[in-house]
């Protein structure tokens, strides 16, 4: 697996799937408490499409959390040294690497959950750096638009993993509490109530208006839901002035989109949405 080392000395783990001559890169950021390799099906569909993706395991998070915390998997989700500026940080590393790999192809950032927010952030002051952005199970990150409770207090009586508020598909909840590399542990709880505090912000005034934005979210999603995300696009139209917005919402879907009942639908839109912007290469 390849890595690279971030400003602290944490090395951090990446996964590439790979294809020849790609319409575009997509570097995508998983959420809290997980890890990349959960998305190996979006990657397979996305080589099928024509995309080479590239994603990271977060300070913290997966193989990248192994090495850091010399295999102590209780650990795991807890930034370390830095915190969230350095997780910020290491996402946009990963960015400068593919811009190096690949010079002359589309960047596509999409994230997932606390991916998405990192996103965010990083859009906030680097959005000339990437062709596009999409952001999935996602939130306006203001008091009262972002959940970051209980999350599965409205859905604990369909199951007894506790990861419910996942998705409608039971063998979502079962695999993230069997996987050695998830945590359930809340995000206050890993990170601390101030650097929590550190994911909180609105889109930046004056983006470049030509980038386009795609937001994917369940319409049962507790984190954020559609209030959130219509309370998002309504910043990034008015206040930061993009013009290419699109945002889907999944009736009855939760939080994990890429991983709902209706997950196909869902990859097919992500797909489409795509290539209706980045065309084959010829080359």
């Amino acid at each position: 697996m390849p890595t690279y080392t971030d400003d602290f000395g944490v090395l951090i783990t990446y996964f590439t799937w790979v294809v020849d001559r790609p319409r575009a890169i997509v570097q995508l950021a998983h959420g809290v408490g997980e890890h990349a390799q959960r998305y190996a099906e979006l990657a397979a569909r996305l080589n099928t499409a024509g995309y080479t993706v590239y994603a990271d395991d977060h300070r913290g998070h997966g193989q990248t959390g192994v090495h850091q915390y010399d295999g102590d998997l209780s650990r795991l989700g807890r930034l370390g040294p830095g915190g969230l500026r350095a997780a910020v940080a290491g996402v946009r590393q990963l960015s400068g690497i593919i811009r190096t790999d690949h010079p002359d192809t589309p960047l596509v950032l999409l994230g997932h959950s606390w991916g998405s927010f990192m996103v965010q952030m990083i859009v906030n002051e680097h959005a000339a750096d990437y062709d596009a952005v999409v952001l999935s199970g996602t939130a306006y990150r203001m008091p009262g638009f972002l959940d970051g409770g209980d999350l599965n207090r409205r859905h604990k009586h369909l199951g007894d993993t506790g990861m419910e508020w996942l998705s409608r598909d039971p063998e979502v909840a079962r695999a993230f509490i069997a996987d050695p590399l998830t945590t359930t542990t809340p995000l206050a709880k890993l990170f601390g109530l101030r650097e929590a505090a550190r994911l909180f912000g609105r889109p930046s005034r004056g983006l470049p208006s030509g980038l386009p934005l795609l937001i994917l979210v369940g319409g049962d999603d507790i984190v954020g839901g559609e209030r959130s995300a219509r309370m998002l696009v309504r910043d990034y139209s008015g206040r930061s002035g993009l013009k290419d917005i699109r945002v889907i919402v999944y009736p009855g879907a939760r939080h994990e989109v890429f991983n709902e009942t209706n997950r196909e639908d869902v990859f097919d839109d992500l797909i489409g949405w795509l290539g209706k912007r980045f065309s084959v290469r010829a080359d």
